[in-house]
């Protein structure tokens, strides 16, 4: 009898350990994805199962902003849970634009969420696309990761090539493979770490410019390189998925998936005004999906304004991990939403254009506070514009196909941009007709929270990109 109740006893000892197991966290972002560009977000050409998947078996929301419609200050938010101006990063990294583009990186003091997962005993690795600086002292296994492999910037800037850690593995690259080996690693990242719980950052490459895709949908998917690159994308995602089952961990890991900013040329803004760059909507709102089996019910849609920030906290509280008390944080946990039927926890949400705050929005108003900014590109002989980025001789880049500017990704149409523009974003998500001068007391409203806000953003000189030269 003794045996049968040690034996029970013990059973029951596992039991209540693996129930108590903190979850995996799993963030995959992609670089340049639109709003409107996923089949489960409504595109009628793109095909996502994998992602459409992800989505039918967990919450889709539909009002997820980022702070910035550009790369660097996004991904400081997401990894800080702070606002640019807060985290000092208001802008992007460039190495090839000049001697300040090329130093800037976020700051020391910020603690990234991969700091606070490591010292929560989580293993930490990233693949892909940091952004966040790229000398020495600011790469990812610097700032909390344990391992890192990829492009410590965008894969147009140069040099082009892959690190592994700090040290440069593979120069030059060949992008058309680059998704595929991403997800490979991330796949190995999770494979390694299945018996502890883990943080893997999988920051993609695509679709952001110059476009490339592996000889599996190269040519064969539809809607041309761009649907090639995100069919690539979509198996990246698809892999992840299938080594969480395949490693008996899937109910226990929380997948949050989102863009950086919004669609570039050839991508799909999903009916919203402007692309990334832009304060437009096209610029700021971007796809949101957060999957946790048992956790999040399946096939939700949620309308809560919520913004990048946001993942940061609602990792800490799902893995119970601390959460600094030292610096304002921005973002709050998101769990009551996917989970429940709770109501955003943001009365407003800010937009940067650099280092400035130029818009506020809440659950239905938005005001610009700034004339909303273009993308002013000029398109050559024949018509097309083609990116002046070539290759600089040693760098492969990735096929020459470029969209052309008739392949805007979002509305080109409505009331020109200005200052004090107002748009009822219920009844207007396109951003077509202002109606600041029906609603003045929301315009006074909106206003008096951006000052309040604007009160606590310094003053910084926007960093312009030199010209390339080549070496």
């Amino acid at each position: 009898m003794k045996p049968l109740l040690l034996l029970l006893s013990s059973f029951a000892i596992l039991v209540s350990s693996l129930a108590a197991a903190p979850p995996n966290i799993v963030i995959i972002l992609a670089d340049d994805l639109g709003y409107g560009d996923l089949g489960c977000y409504g595109h009628p050409q793109f095909k996502t199962p994998r992602i459409d998947q992800m989505a039918a078996e967990g919450v889709r929301m539909t009002q997820f902003n980022t702070p910035a419609p550009f790369c660097a200050p996004t991904r400081a938010s997401l990894m800080t849970g702070r606002y640019p101006f807060r985290c000092g990063m208001t802008q992007n990294p460039a190495p090839d634009g000049g001697p300040v583009a090329d130093a800037l990186s976020l700051p020391k003091g910020e603690v990234t969420l991969a700091q606070v997962l490591k010292g929560a005993g989580y293993a930490t690795g990233m693949v892909g696309k940091w952004h966040l600086g790229h000398k020495k002292g600011a790469l990812p296994t610097e700032r909390g990761f344990d391992e890192y492999l990829g492009i410590p910037y965008s894969n147009d800037m140069r040099p082009v090539q892959i690190l592994e850690g700090t040290e440069v593995a593979e120069y030059p690259v060949v992008q058309a493979t680059l998704t595929t080996r991403y997800a490979k690693r991330a796949v190995d990242f999770i494979n390694r770490n299945a018996k502890k719980p883990f943080f893997l950052y999988f920051a993609e490459a695509m679709p952001h410019k110059p476009l490339a895709s592996s000889e599996k949908h190269y040519q064969k998917a539809a809607g041309g390189l761009y649907g090639a690159a995100l069919a690539d994308l979509d198996d990246s995602v698809g892999a992840v998925l299938d080594a969480l089952k395949q490693n008996g961990i899937d109910d226990n890991t929380l997948i949050l998936f989102s863009s950086d900013n919004g669609a570039w040329f050839g991508g799909s803004c999903g009916g919203l005004r402007g692309m990334k760059g832009t304060s437009w909507e096209g610029g700021y709102r971007v796809p949101m999906i957060a999957r946790w089996p048992g956790k999040i019910p399946a096939g939700r849609v949620n309308h809560e304004l919520a913004v990048m920030m946001d993942l940061f906290a609602t990792v800490l509280a799902a893995t119970g991990a601390k959460i600094p008390d030292d610096r304002v944080l921005d973002g709050s946990d998101l769990m009551p939403l996917l989970a429940g039927d709770a109501k955003s926890p943001h009365e407003f949400v800010f937009g940067h254009q650099g280092p400035k705050l130029v818009t506020i929005r809440d659950a239905r108003w938005k005001l610009h506070l700034a004339p909303a900014r273009e993308m002013a590109l000029k398109p050559g002989a024949d018509g097309k514009w083609l990116d002046p980025r070539a290759p600089d001789g040693v760098t492969i880049l990735a096929p020459f196909e470029q969209y052309n500017l008739d392949a805007h990704p979002g509305l080109k149409t409505g009331v020109e941009g200005a200052a004090g523009l107002l748009f009822d974003l219920q009844a207007d998500p396109g951003e077509q007709v202002d109606v600041a001068s029906k609603h003045p007391e929301e315009v006074k409203r909106l206003q008096a929270a951006y000052d309040a806000m604007n009160k606590h953003v310094p003053v910084v000189e926007e960093v312009k990109r030199a010209p390339y030269k080549k070496p």
